[in-house]
Order: structure tokens, then sequence, then C-alpha cells
């Protein structure tokens, strides 16, 4: 569902003499679905890069990276926005959403834009929202207003409202207690059971050890830090 094939990323710094930087070099791999690969390896070993680059938001200098049918890296903006709306979600640490907007209404959008009837869309949403322990109180309010805790919960919600077939993760139980981590990893396992495949970064040891069936260690695609 999700491969890499010698898949190279460089940055160039235009205020440091044009330096270029590189990040990771000759990446492949590849990820089934109803699989769960975390990535790992040391901080700026290229993991978040990686990420990026799998979602459309990096453009690879070199090789392919396809999602189904669509190789991220020559398609054009509507094919990523079509492949972002239907196939690959992505759960970021951060919740970026337009400022005033209810929260209910942040969560069913994925469905929407899909056009999936408001009734069950919001039931979709209600339903992710009092799993992952958001009180009704506050579904009429903007996410923006809440504690970080509760926008990386809303986040989550949003980011498993549609049954994408593939989805990236960026540490989605941190940060969180015990009971929310709980049923985060209990979405992860349910979106496996359906045939997601699933690429993540997961700094929680044991919750890679709970959801993920196997490690690649990004250091090993990064210059200077290789074996």
């Amino acid at each position: 569902m999700i491969t890499l094939r010698n898949v190279s990323k460089t940055f160039t710094l235009h205020n440091q003499g044009s330096a270029v930087i590189e990040v990771v070099s000759d990446v492949s791999l590849s990820i089934e679905p109803g699989e769960c690969v975390a990535l790992t390896g040391a901080s700026g070993a290229g993991k978040s890069t990686l990420m990026r680059m799998i979602y459309g938001n990096y453009l690879a200098q070199a090789g392919q990276i396809r999602i189904g049918d669509t190789d991220i890296v020559q398609a054009t903006p509507r094919e990523i926005i079509a492949l972002r709306r239907e196939v690959l979600g992505y759960v970021s640490q951060f919740l970026r959403v337009v400022p005033r907007v209810p929260t209910l209404d942040v969560v069913a959008e994925p469905l929407r834009v899909l056009g999936v009837s408001e009734d069950d869309a919001q039931s979709r949403a209600r339903d992710l929202l009092n799993r992952l322990n958001i009180p009704e109180r506050l579904w009429s309010l903007s996410p923006t207003t809440f504690s970080g805790g509760e926008q990386q919960r809303v986040n989550i919600a949003r980011g498993f409202a549609h049954a994408y077939p593939a989805l990236l993760l960026d540490e989605p139980t941190a940060s969180l207690d015990a009971a929310n981590r709980e049923v985060v990893l209990s979405l992860i396992e349910d979106a496996k059971a359906r045939g997601a495949a699933i690429v993540g970064i997961f700094h929680d040891e044991a919750a890679r050890a709970r959801v993920c069936d196997r490690e690649i260690d990004v250091g090993r695609f990064t210059p200077g830090l290789a074996a």
C-alpha cells in the first residue's frame, strides 16, 4: 500500500551560502495493508522529513513514493489533494484548524468532503469525541481554545474519522494520560484490523511494541549516521 524506492531528500540553506544538506538517501521500504511500521532513529535522523515526503509536504529529489497507484513524487497538486481526501490520513502532533469552527464540525469534516451525509458524519464525530473523552459541553466550541491534550485528542478523532487505507501517525500517544493512550492504541489496532497500512513515529516504547509489526531505523538512510 505504501512503497518507497530509492528516495532521497536534500535541503538547500540559502541564508548560509546555499549549503546543501543531504537528509536521507536511497530509502527503500514497503508497508502492506494491515501492517503498522515504526520509524525509529536518533533525533535528526530524518524520521519527520520522511513522513512529510510520504504525505507530499516535502518533495523528494529522487526516487518514487507510491501510495496505492499514485506516485507522490510525480503527482499533481490536484492528485495529492484527492489522495489526502480519500486514501492517505495524517495525524500530526499539532492541531491546525480554522478558528471559530466548532469541534464537532472539525472532526466531521473529513467525512463531509467525501459526501457522507451530515447525520452520519456528525454521528461518527460524536462517537470518536466520546471515545476520546472530550466533554460534550466543548463540542460547540473551537478546539483552538482547548488545552494541549484536548487539542491532540481532537486531532486524533479527526484523523480516524474516515477509514483511510493508509495512515501516517506522528507521536499519536505523546502527552496523553493512561486512559486516552489506551483509546488511541485501540483505534490503531482497529485500523490495522480493517486493513490500513500505517507508518508512525512512536517514542513511547510500550506503545510501539504493542501496535507495530516491525521497526525501520531511518538512521541507516541518513548520511553521516548510517553504520
